[in-house]
């Protein structure tokens, strides 16, 4: 067994095992004999595997009778002995010679799964089409091949004291980086090195990289919600919108606000602001076991119709948070119209309300995340409930 104190690991070994049972306990009750994984978040989950190799290859196997199985390339050997508990690592060499497809059915036919039935993982950036189709061509009639539900996920959204620790963590260095990067934003200043202050704040507080890029702009970019490249000076009486996130042990704290730096400021934003903060207090007001995920999108829906935003209104006004590797930091559910899933203790959710008036080209955000208490949510990132203004 790996010595715990050589590996760069973040759980218990306890932990770890209790996680390993309950995915077995869900392969039996699916009459599965063992799954092929390739989400990242979920290896790190079950095994502390830190690596971002999966966008190249990379597949983990667990088996209902205790098998545990890691398939890496060369050059994520260091990554997996360096900090997954898992102790049969096994190379899958880059190769014209033999493809990916054949490695995994030489990894399985070690494994006695010839015959058996085993699951497959598709809903992850970690495995592509053209590998899944390889994979069914190769594995076809040697194997009962099953596409499985997203489960792990599933089993991931209740969150153990040590995971929701890290993401207070996250989210006092949220806060602090957030303070810093608003002291960077006024008239004259460029985007660039508004992003260099965030950074500089994230790295010296000893967090992550957030999983995707966080959305900063001005002017006309301001209304972007995503990343767009081109950096340029903010000008008087221009609005920039941070949408901000940061990681602690991989594990996510965002919040999002807009910034005017007037001196003249557009009553329009005033209103959209106050807007924006009333529905948060909405959603936030009904964060507790037992609500449902659409209830809260109902919230929100029904806080911008009342107060005439109903053209702002987005399908999406949030989503749970928890550990996340690029392209993004956001995880199902989101928050949409009619979702069933019902909030849990220990859950945690990023709830924005955001408000792109596209005639006249304003924009005006505000978002915190919480987790779900048996009481009222537990915030752990905050942006001001007063309009930020920089002159």
């Amino acid at each position: 067994m790996k010595d715990m104190t050589d590996l760069n690991i973040h759980f218990s070994r306890e932990e770890f095992d209790q996680r390993q049972r309950h995915v077995r306990e869900s392969l039996e009750a699916q009459n599965l004999d063992g799954a092929l994984l390739f989400k990242i978040e979920d290896m790190y989950w079950l095994t502390g595997y830190d690596s971002d190799g999966f966008s190249i290859f990379g597949c983990m196997f667990i088996g209902t009778g205790g098998q545990l199985v890691h398939l890496a390339r060369p050059a994520d050997l260091g990554n997996a002995t360096y900090s997954s508990i898992c102790e049969d690592v096994r190379i899958a060499p880059d190769s014209e010679k033999i493809s990916r497809a054949s490695q995994i059915k030489e990894m399985l036919a070690s494994l006695n799964m010839q015959g058996k039935r085993v699951g497959i993982q598709v809903d992850t950036m970690g495995l592509t089409p053209r590998l899944f189709l390889q994979i069914q061509e190769e594995l076809g009639g040697w194997c009962d091949l099953i596409v499985i539900p997203d489960f792990i996920r599933e089993l991931r959204l209740v969150k153990s004291p040590q995971e929701l620790s890290y993401m207070r963590k996250a989210g006092e260095i949220m806060d602090i980086a957030l303070n810093k990067t608003i002291e960077a934003t006024f008239a004259g200043a460029f985007e660039g090195d508004i992003y260099a202050s965030f950074y500089d704040s994230l790295f010296r507080l000893d967090a992550d990289l957030p999983a995707h890029i966080p959305p900063l702009g001005s002017g006309k970019s301001a209304l972007n919600l995503r990343y767009t490249t081109g950096r340029k000076h903010v000008l008087e009486n221009d609005q920039v919108t941070l949408e901000l996130g940061v990681a602690y042990r991989h594990y996510h704290a965002a919040c999002m606000c807009v910034v005017l730096t007037g001196p003249k400021i557009n009553e329009r934003h005033l209103k959209m602001h106050e807007t924006s903060v009333i529905a948060l207090d909405a959603v936030q007001s009904i964060l507790h076991p037992g609500t449902t995920v659409g209830e809260l999108y109902d919230a929100y829906k029904e806080t911008l119709e009342n107060n005439g935003e109903q053209d702002a209104v987005l399908t999406v006004c949030g989503y749970t948070m928890g550990a996340a590797w690029p392209p993004t930091w956001m995880e199902q559910p989101m928050i949409y119209e009619g979702n069933t899933l019902v909030l849990k203790q220990n859950m945690s959710f990023f709830t924005h309300m955001i408000l792109n008036d596209r005639k006249t080209g304003l924009s005006m955000a505000v978002a915190e995340q919480a987790i779900i208490t048996t009481g009222a949510p537990e915030i752990i990132t905050h942006v001001p409930r007063q309009p930020i203004i920089k002159q």
